[in-house]
């Protein structure tokens, strides 16, 4: 037809151009819908499948107008180049050369970027967004760390076969309209169609009927389902659009004084304001102990990669993963429903160091020069000496830049042991945890000790020299269905444990022993199936993602207790300076959960690239979508359908409090330091 309407060669080219592009991106799309459809790990009532393909058939077709866009926006410089007769792709061998280059350069894009979507769907459970970049910032760790984790050769292997097969057909169609064409001058040249064309490309650029182009937000409004739309975006709609959030100065991570003062009256509640200070809106709380007896107690801080609770013995995990950890726990007083802010160990350091959740969009605020200096509850302890313990770099996510907010620490890292490194993250776990109890043992002073735990992380790694560790090998089915991943995952977990297991083994030994506060926490949870221990809301919401244990051991200075309240990651300093009988100064947003005047049992949380934030109380759990501007609540202690007269009871209660928290956060992160 169009060589029947004398459309030029170059015009029938673009659009043979366009619906492969578009066939490719179908593709894609039809590829994330099977292989990461909630379904697959999502328990909707008698075990129905709710997203079935009818029910996500309409992101299917909204997704075909984001498609249309960014193909637009690819072929657009061969149609308007192309206006000019010398330059259009069938003048001459050279100029076919050319876009013949730009078309495999794209092409490689398209495959990359739709690549990358996939293992970023994989792993955080939303689409390709300008948080990857965050990776990126550390290209040398970050792409070390991928080679040890994954088949990169063969990855690549298929990157390029791929490319070489879509390189053979976009120069097949060329010469298949050349042969077609072969009665007609392939000079003749129509400027009216190449405008035409190029008003068809504005539109679908556009996106709308209306003066409003399309946004990324509408794919959730229209849909109404996360899931639904994200399925309907694609990886450059995603990534692009979220560009804008890295910038620290975006409206939407600037602090709002007006909306901090409007939030002051539910953090003051929140925080047992003094009334006298409150006027100011001052977040100032000076909290005085008295220490039981003249030696102040040590303090060795454990923070543990990636330690979701549903991964471990903790749950009561069939496998058993952590008995050690379990027997620890028994022994301490250990919180069961506690809570990081977020995903990701930079955002979790942040969190627990400062009594601030890292809600900065889209870039670590680690990596943001105006909100990494703050004070910490840790420069309270006076006379004590400070450690900071590492197996890795502490460049990566600027580690170091936080880290440093602690007076004199005295910081151990990958270069300063003679250990060689296992992986990517450094030396192995019982190395560094063995080094860190040597050099304390030596310690004179009273001291306040970080560990920062690596091995829980892929790629998953347990060096040859711990002979007396076993792996044990299970088939993927089951470990799948007790929360892992893989065999490799499970048996990582396991030899966290192992390695806590000989720490403290070790330890008890010292003299310091017996007048310190131990204590293990998680960074952040894992993302997964938590189905065999907990209720479908802690899968389906994804608080697996920041379910973590935290544990107080201490047997000569604490007595075990199992606490059922919800605690956030946040409240761990305060916590540990109530139990160590240390006054201390704060004004962030961080408890002394163990005080008998704490009132409110809540926890933060933010899925930054999902545009939600959501508060956990004991029995629910309340979500407001940024995307959607919708409000949620789900049953955290078990499966009973809520009504919607008590859903939107819990709304009222829970919404004021999660906001107050995000927009006092935002403040604090620039103006609190």
């Amino acid at each position: 037809m169009l060589k029947k309407h004398k459309f030029p060669h170059t015009l029938q080219w673009v659009f043979k151009l366009f619906v492969l592009y578009l066939l490719i991106f179908s593709l894609f799309r039809l590829g994330a819908f099977l292989t990461f459809n909630p379904d697959k790990y999502i328990i909707h009532g008698e075990g129905i499948a709710k997203y079935n393909f009818g029910y996500t058939l309409p992101a299917f077709l909204l997704g075909i107008v984001y498609d249309a866009r960014w193909i637009s926006i690819i072929l657009a410089p061969i149609v308007i180049i192309s206006l000019i007769p010398a330059l259009t792709p069938f003048k001459n061998n050279t100029t076919k050369t050319f876009w013949s280059i730009y078309l495999v350069v794209a092409t490689f894009l398209i495959l990359f970027f739709f690549g990358a979507d996939f293992g970023h769907f994989q792993y955080v459970r939303t689409r390709l967004n300008a948080s990857a970049l965050n990776f990126f910032e550390d290209s040398k760790i970050a792409l070390q760390m991928l080679w040890e984790s994954y088949p990169i050769l063969w990855i690549f292997l298929a990157l390029a076969v791929a490319i070489i097969l879509l390189t053979w057909f976009i120069n097949r169609t060329y010469f298949s309209i050349t042969a077609a064409n072969k009665d007609k001058s392939k000079f003749d040249f129509k400027r009216r169609w190449y405008v035409l064309t190029l008003a068809l490309f504005a539109f679908f650029i556009h996106g709308s009927f209306t003066i409003k182009p399309l946004t990324t937000n509408y794919s959730f409004n229209k849909m109404e389902d996360e899931f639904r739309g994200f399925l309907a975006l694609n990886p450059f709609q995603n990534f692009f659009t979220s560009l804008k959030f890295r910038n620290p100065y975006f409206e939407g991570n600037l602090p709002s004084n007006a909306k901090r003062k409007q939030a002051y009256a539910e953090i003051a509640t929140l925080l047992q304001l003094n009334p006298e200070l409150s006027k100011d809106t001052s977040y100032l709380r000076i909290v005085n102990h008295q220490l039981n007896g003249s030696t102040k107690p040590n303090v060795v801080l454990v923070m543990c990669e990636s330690l979701s609770t549903y991964k471990t013995s903790l749950s009561n995990n069939q496998l058993n993963p952590t008995p050690f950890l379990k027997s620890l726990a028994d022994s301490s007083i250990y919180f069961n429903k506690c809570f990081s802010a977020s995903f990701g160990t930079a955002r979790g350091l942040f969190g627990w160091l400062t009594g601030i959740p890292d809600v900065q969009l889209s870039k670590f605020s680690s990596r943001n020069n105006t909100a990494i200096k703050h004070g910490t509850i840790i420069n309270s302890f006076e006379g004590y000496e400070k450690y900071y313990f590492l197996g890795g770099s502490t460049e990566f996510n600027n580690f170091k830049g936080m880290i440093d907010n602690i007076k004199n620490v005295k910081l151990f890292e990958e270069k300063d042991f003679k250990t060689k490194k296992v992986n990517v993250w450094g030396i192995g776990d019982h190395q560094l945890l063995t080094a860190a109890n040597t050099i304390l043992s030596k310690e004179k002073k009273s001291f306040f000790a970080v560990i920062q735990t690596a091995d829980n992380h892929e790629p998953y790694t347990v060096p040859k020299t711990d002979t007396n560790f076993k792996l044990l090998a299970l088939d993927k089915k089951t470990v799948q269905q007790n929360g892992f991943t893989s065999a490799e995952e499970f048996n990582a977990v396991r030899y966290f444990d192992y390695n806590i297991a000989h720490f403290m083994q070790a330890a008890k030994k010292e003299a310091y022993f017996d007048n310190t506060i131990f204590v293990f926490f998680g960074d952040h949870g894992v993302i997964g199936n938590a189905g065999n221990a907990y209720p479908n809301a802690w899968t389906s919401q994804r608080l697996t993602e920041e379910h973590i244990p935290l544990l107080f051991y201490a047997p000569k200075l604490i007595t075990p207790q199992l606490r059922k309240e919800t605690v956030a990651q946040i409240d761990i300093l305060p916590t540990i300076a109530g139990l160590a009988k240390q006054s201390y100064s704060t004004n962030t947003l961080g408890r002394d959960v163990l005080a008998p005047t704490k009132k409110g049992n809540y926890a933060f949380t933010i899925f930054h690239d999902a545009g939600k934030i959501g508060l956990v109380s004991d029995s629910f759990y309340y979500i407001h979508n940024y995307n959607t501007d919708i409000d949620d609540v789900f049953s955290i202690i078990d499966n009973k359908p809520i009504t919607n007269q008590e859903k939107q009871k819990q709304i009222q209660a829970y919404k004021p409090k999660a906001e107050a928290i995000y927009e006092t956060s935002k403040w604090m992160l620039r103006k609190n330091n």
